[in-house]
């Protein structure tokens, strides 16, 4: 059985707070930590229920956070940018389930360091009309692959919203969300072995496989900056909602691999801090 594991850093056991996030911040390291101890533990769920060959994608900010030397040595890690498929970087058909950790629930809604992919810059989100983050994406571009997203760890506003978007995936709770930058935090240990029995539970049987799609998907995106939207309409296939909202029809994951162009030209254009 071969596991994709996409991890991300906002969802981590502990982490509440920028500083905790961010390379440069004063509990950055820590943050660093926390995030390879909890992809450990989806690892060690994932060999508990007989998995062969695990891959796991760092998928937060710059991408080099996760320390390979901290990394269970039964994963391989795909580390750095850029990245063509940014988030779900090395995710094909071949692998038999994926994994979402440490994932944040999207722009607006009331979870801990919620945002969807860049901060304030991206206003709000709808794929085929349905609004929709990072989870709902990254679980939409999995299916059309083929692979089913199996699990899903953040706090208790990020596994909601992946319960509204496929109530058949689990979800564990590291913390539970009192603003945006606050939390009350699940005893590490004891997330850890959340994590590491919901990972091993929903392997084991292995989980059924959505049937490859190659049906057309629209992605809106609101941005906050109008010049944002206004230079994206060179791109071929680009329209407007209005000045700041553009969108795109096209198959999954190629409408994913755009939308990765998209936020490479906003960040081009804006300085917008991730969280503030």
């Amino acid at each position: 059985m071969r596991i994709y594991i996409s991890v991300d850093m906002e969802g981590v056991t502990g982490l509440v707070d920028a500083e905790d996030v961010q390379p440069g911040g004063r509990d950055y390291e820590r943050g660093r930590s926390m995030m390879a101890e909890d992809v450990n533990a989806a690892v060690r769920g994932a060999l508990a229920a007989g998995a062969a060959d695990i891959l796991v994608n760092d998928a937060h900010g710059p991408m080099r956070n996760l320390l390979p030397e901290a990394l269970h040595p039964a994963a391989r890690l795909v580390r750095g940018k850029p990245k063509q498929m940014g988030m779900l970087e090395g995710l094909t058909g071949e692998y038999d389930a994926a994994l979402c950790v440490g994932y944040h629930s999207r722009a607006g809604a009331p979870g801990v360091l919620s945002h969807s992919f860049m901060g304030h810059e991206i206003e709000d989100m709808w794929l085929d009309g349905r609004p929709v983050g990072e989870i709902g994406l990254a679980h939409a571009t999995a299916a059309a692959l083929g692979v089913p997203v199996v699990a899903l760890t953040g706090d208790d506003v990020a596994c909601a919203e992946m319960t509204a978007w496929d109530a058949s995936v689990a979800t564990v709770p590291v913390k539970y969300a009192h603003d945006r930058f606050a939390a009350e935090l699940r005893p590490q240990e004891e997330a850890w072995k959340a994590i590491e029995e919901a990972v091993a539970a929903a392997l084991d049987p292995a989980p059924p496989r959505p049937s490859a799609s190659g049906a057309e998907a629209t992605l809106t995106v609101r941005w906050q900056s109008a010049s944002v939207a206004a230079t994206l309409l060179g791109i071929p296939g680009v329209t407007a909602d209005d000045s700041r909202t553009t969108r795109a029809t096209g198959r999954l994951p190629d409408l994913y691999r755009q939308f990765g162009v998209w936020m490479r030209v906003a960040a081009s254009l804006t300085s917008q801090p991730p969280y503030c």
